[in-house]
Formats: C-alpha cells, structure tokens, sequence
C-alpha cells in the first residue's frame, strides 16, 4: 500500500502522462475539484480548463508532442493527513518533425491537495515560470515569463 507521499507522486506524474498522451478528457477531471493558474490562463474547473485548451492549445493528430518532467520535488503532508502542499519544477520538451527536441518551458508547481474519499485529488495548482524557450508550438498565445498572479 502506497503511503500519502507515494501517492501524491503518482498523481503528479499522471498529471503529466494524461498531458502528454493527449489524453484531455481524464487531464481536466484531474481539475474536477481545482482552479488551476498558469503562465497562459487561470481557469476554475474542468470545462473552463478545457475550453481553455480548445482555444488556445496546439495539437498534432491528437497530440501535444511534448513530455513533461517534474524534477526537485517536495511534499509536505498536513498532520491530519487529509491535505498537503507540493513544490515541483517542470521542464517541458517538445519535438515535432519540423521542430527538433529542445526544452520550450521551465518553472515550478505550486499544489494543494486534498484526500477525498480516500484518494488525493488537487485543489489547486499554480504554475510559476522560470524560462521560457520557443512556444509557438505549444499554444496559440502565450506571454513571456514572469510571475502569476492568482486572484
């Protein structure tokens, strides 16, 4: 059995394979229960954040072409073990057949968790960023790094 830790890996991760595998639909019910700010947008809910992508994200055949690694990861679980806060810096690569591998995106994860009905589910999650390569790729419109303002 997965301790909290363990767990809130493993959502983390999955945020990153639905992501990357182009997989929308499971993606955004990550967020069911979330607001979610990042360097493009700030949304409440999952069909915000997925008009937000039906709008603004670029998709090729399905997919993103992009893989996300999170990196410097640290958890810290509240002593009643029902909510817990997380810190990750995320890379993102990006290839596509005329767009050779490189990183597009570097920043931070801000989370806030939550247990409910036994499982770890986001509250919500803010996106700090650090630097920023080529993203025309990656979204219709974006804005240069700098920091988000939530609120």
């Amino acid at each position: 059995m997965a301790d909290d830790r363990g767990e809130i890996e493993n959502l983390l991760a999955r945020y990153c394979e639905l992501f990357d595998s182009g997989d929308m639909e499971n993606y955004v019910a990550l967020f069911s229960d979330a607001s979610i700010a990042n360097q493009f947008a700030t949304s409440e809910g999952p069909e915000a954040l997925q008009k937000f992508f039906d709008e603004n994200g670029l998709f090729y055949d399905g997919l993103p072409h992009t893989r996300h690694v999170i990196t410097n990861l640290h958890i810290e679980v509240a002593d009643d073990g029902m909510t817990a806060e997380a810190r990750s810096y995320v890379t993102i690569f990006q290839a596509l057949s005329d767009f050779p591998l490189q990183p597009i995106f570097i920043g931070q994860y801000q989370d806030e968790l939550v247990k409910l009905d036994g499982a770890w589910r986001f509250r919500s999650r803010a996106c700090e960023p650090f630097l920023a390569g080529d993203l025309s790729r990656h979204a219709r419109e974006y804005p240069p790094p700098g920091p988000v303002v939530v609120g």
